[in-house]
């Protein structure tokens, strides 16, 4: 049956023929994208005018017309769009035939669960509703007849363009501050791992938005990709729609895999990386669009002014300021000079790129498609002159964002560095990551920006950082295939065979201090002799310092701290020592603090816990001081069941372990004897909330150790309440024996989801495996938690490989379980 014999018995037979014709429609496998949009709207203009013309007799109303507007005036229907309608008529009829005209309308829509945007006014009306809400007048500028009177309609598109057009300069700027508010609100659409394909920045409105400023005739979009995108947007949003049944733009996690099916491809993440491609088209375009507004505006209010001083002659022409070499800016832009030939000057691109990020100016679009269309590629390796120009724009801040983003919209990135296009748009499911991988590495050179005064090369701080995770775009540890795309990229750009040695040691082991820092014992010599023999150098150490710092910041908050950072400093500290030939000794045990002792001979007296809440503050030079989290001392009669038990009160009283040290001291002999006496430094946060009283944390504790606290079942409840993402399966837990971690314990590393009570339940099962915790080191990153655990035999010597191994193994199922 073709769609127009479906339609021809949709009007035959009412509102259940036309809901049988469109769902015919919608399950033809053939037919999608455009075409089907197409005749989805098609098929509904059919079924309502047939309505409105048997409305209308009925009714007995003349002069009117049924308008399609919005989306549905564009012809864009997707299988769950609303339908936006708009009833014109020249004002002849009564307000009671109006009223039954409209409920001849709107009822069977509605009476099909189609969403229904409506509304009834005559020219008049819409053109003053238009000329007070920008969104009407938005909807209108996509005015088009369904049934009725064409002439109405007719004139009411003219009308309403001519209005549009006399008041742009007045409802342009309006019109790109709703823009802003939204993306403000959304987010950028191609960042987001469940992004709202018609709301985010980048996404339809922003399309839709373009399309009116190109109707104003005041600037006009570029036009070389965008409508392509504007159909994958749109195709994205008809799977989804057909793959949940609703009415949604959001592409949750859950739904990417049945939305990438519906359209054929591969994964979730090729269907994110197009959408991601799809919506950088639209922000690009954005961009450049709103800024051509602005200043077409700002030329507009100058020009009179300027004739009046000119006497009213002739304007003389824009100035032009020299940048540099072929550059030169002009009203608010970087573009090229008259003199420039960019078929002879193949570093002219990075010249002028480094010119317009240094002076916090903008390409002009015109610029940078000449420079993709004539330049000559760079020979290899690069002419000095390139790689410094490289750096140049690297090391200009945030204004290289934008720098960055114009030169790839042309394809320049890729054409410079091609290994650039595995990584570009390359989503990165991870909650801790802002950023596709892309953009992460642009805005890590960013923050390394900042940090060049730390180095004695930036020059290879702020390539490394271009270039850490260049390796995500490949199978396998992404360091590692990192370091041989590093190793090509920097002999490409013209390093000698040291600078080449530094970087690709950056880029191998940009992870080495913080996962490091954050997992190890930094008292252990074994830890900083294995990082310093990496390293290798103190130069290197420093610029893998700033590495780490920037990478971190360009992750995302939850990423870096003033905590993390002050460990990472440590661990340079100490790594810096040895390089310089100072190695550090075996560790004696650490001395006990006045507090600490006090709070161990108060536990030997009464026999049960003490504890001491301080908050811990770090002050950066001239900075007001930053919290770092609270420190929580406990001591403790020596006996079993004390880590799970600590644990255990921690998470129920919703504290956030970010490091944990047990330790066993021996009182002086004339406090009654050698006693043990355990103590337990925590460094701890409030998930929300403020601290709970030290008194009911000891309490806690001393019901969770005589057994008559059950944390398994308390534990149990709050699990049972905590909020789960359907389809959002966690990777199973991992446990592994950390190979020459430590030559005082064995050290066992944990990486699992993060979840309330995670640490109690190690804990436990470490103690049925009769083996000691001596200090245990937590990082929790987003939903993940990676943790380090530095356990002996009960006489305090590292575990056997056989038993560390099996110990591995249990914790493992335990977690599992």
């Amino acid at each position: 049956m073709t769609s127009l014999e479906v339609t021809t018995e949709a009007e035959d037979s009412g509102p259940s023929g036309y809901a049988a014709a469109r769902l015919h429609l919608l399950n033809e496998k053939e037919q999608s994208g455009p075409p089907r949009r197409a005749a989805l709207a098609t098929l509904t203009d059919e079924w309502l005018s047939a309505l409105f013309t048997t409305a209308c007799k009925e009714a007995k109303v003349r002069g009117a017309a049924l308008v399609a507007v919005g989306g549905y005036g564009r012809g864009e229907l997707s299988p769950r769009s609303d339908l936006d309608l708009l009833l014109l008529h020249d004002g002849s009829a009564g307000a009671g035939a109006l009223a039954a005209l409209a409920d001849r309308i709107w009822y069977p829509v509605w009476d099909l669960g189609l969403a229904l945007d409506h509304s009834v006014r005559t020219p008049a009306e819409a053109r003053k509703t238009a000329g007070e809400d920008l969104k009407v007048q938005l909807g209108l500028l996509d005015a088009r007849p369904v049934a009725g009177d064409l002439g109405l309609v007719a004139g009411l598109r003219t009308a309403v363009l001519a209005d549009w057009r006399n008041q742009a300069p007045k409802r342009l700027p309006q019109l790109d501050e709703l823009c802003r508010e939204r993306a403000e609100r959304q987010g950028e659409l191609q960042f987001l791992l469940e992004p709202d394909l018609k709301e985010a920045r980048g996404g339809l409105r922003d399309a839709t938005a373009l399309r009116a400023v190109a109707a104003s005739w005041l600037a006009d979009a570029p036009r070389e990709g965008l409508a392509e995108a504007r159909r994958t947007l749109l195709d994205a949003r008809d799977a989804l729609h057909l793959t949940t049944g609703r009415a949604t733009d959001r592409l949750a996690l859950q739904e990417q895999d049945q939305v990438a099916a519906e359209l054929g491809l591969l994964d979730a993440d090729a269907l994110l990386r197009q959408v991601y491609e799809a919506a950088r088209t639209v922000s690009y375009a954005t961009d450049v669009t709103w800024r051509e507004v602005n200043r077409v505006l700002r030329s507009r209010a100058v020009r009179p002014r300027l004739r009046a001083m000119l006497g009213g002659g002739r304007g003389q022409q824009p100035e032009r300021t020299p940048l540099a070499e072929g550059v030169v800016e002009q009203d608010g832009e970087v573009v090229l000079a008259r003199t420039a030939k960019p078929e002879r000057d193949p570093v002219l691109p990075l010249r002028a790129a480094a010119a317009a990020a240094q002076s916090d100016l903008p390409i002009s679009l015109h610029a940078v498609r000449r420079l993709a269309a004539t330049t000559r590629p760079l020979p290899v390796p690069w002419p000095a002159e390139a790689r410094e120009e490289l750096v140049t724009l690297l090391g200009a801040g945030e204004s290289t964002i934008g720098v960055w983003e114009a030169l790839e919209a042309e394809g320049l990135i890729t054409r410079l560095l091609p290994d650039w296009e595995r990584v570009r748009c390359r989503p990165q499911r991870n909650a801790v990551h802002t950023w596709t991988v892309d953009r992460h590495l642009v805005e890590a050179a960013v923050k390394a920006s900042a940090l060049t005064r730390r180095v004695g090369r930036p020059d290879l701080l702020l390539i490394a950082a271009l270039l850490h995770d260049i390796g995500k775009g490949w199978p396998g540890d992404h360091s590692v295939a990192g370091e041989t795309i590093a190793r090509d990229v920097a002999t490409r750009i013209g390093f000698d065979r040291a600078d080449v040695a530094v970087i690709a040691t950056l880029v191998r082991h940009h992870l080495l201090l913080i996962e490091t820092a954050t997992r190890r014992d930094l008292d252990d010599p074994a830890t900083v002799a294995s990082v310093a023999e990496v390293v290798g150098s103190v130069s290197t150490l420093e610029l893998l310092h700033a590495l780490t710092e920037a990478d971190a910041l360009a992750t995302g908050p939850a990423a870096w701290s003033a905590w993390r950072g002050s460990l990472v400093t440590d661990l340079v500290k100490r790594v810096a020592a040895v390089l310089a030939g100072n190695a550090p000794a075996e560790p004696e045990p650490a001395a006990p603090s006045a507090e600490q002792e006090r709070l161990a001979i108060e536990a030997l007296r009464t026999g049960e816990p003490v504890l001491a809440l301080h908050a811990q503050t770090e002050a950066p030079a001239g900075d007001e001081p930053e919290p770092v989290g609270v420190e929580l001392l406990i001591a403790l009669p020596d006996q079993p069941g004390v880590l799970p038990a600590a644990a255990g009160v921690l998470a129920l009283h919703r504290l956030t372990v970010r490091a944990a040290d047990l330790s066993s001291i021996e009182l002086p002999s004339e406090l009654g004897g050698p006693a043990g006496v355990l103590l337990l430094s925590w460094r701890v946060a409030a998930e929300y909330g403020s601290l709970p009283q030290a008194a009911r944390l000891r309490s806690d504790l001393v019901r969770a150790l005589d057994g008559s606290l059950d944390i398994p079942a308390r534990l149990a409840e709050r699990e049972s309440a905590y909020p789960r993402r359907r389809g959002v399966q966690a990777p199973p837990p991992q446990v592994t024996v950390a190979a020459a971690g430590s030559s005082l314990a064995t050290v066992i590393e944990v990486r699992a989801q993060d979840a309330p009570g995670l640490l109690h339940r190690i804990g436990r099962a470490l103690e049925d495996e009769a083996v000691r915790v001596r200090s245990a080191h937590v990082s929790t990153l987003g939903s993940n938690a990676v943790d380090a655990f530095y356990v002996t035999d009960p006489e305090g010597a590292p575990l056997p490989a056989e038993e560390a191994a099996r110990t591995a193994r249990a914790l493992e199922a335990v977690l599992r379980s």
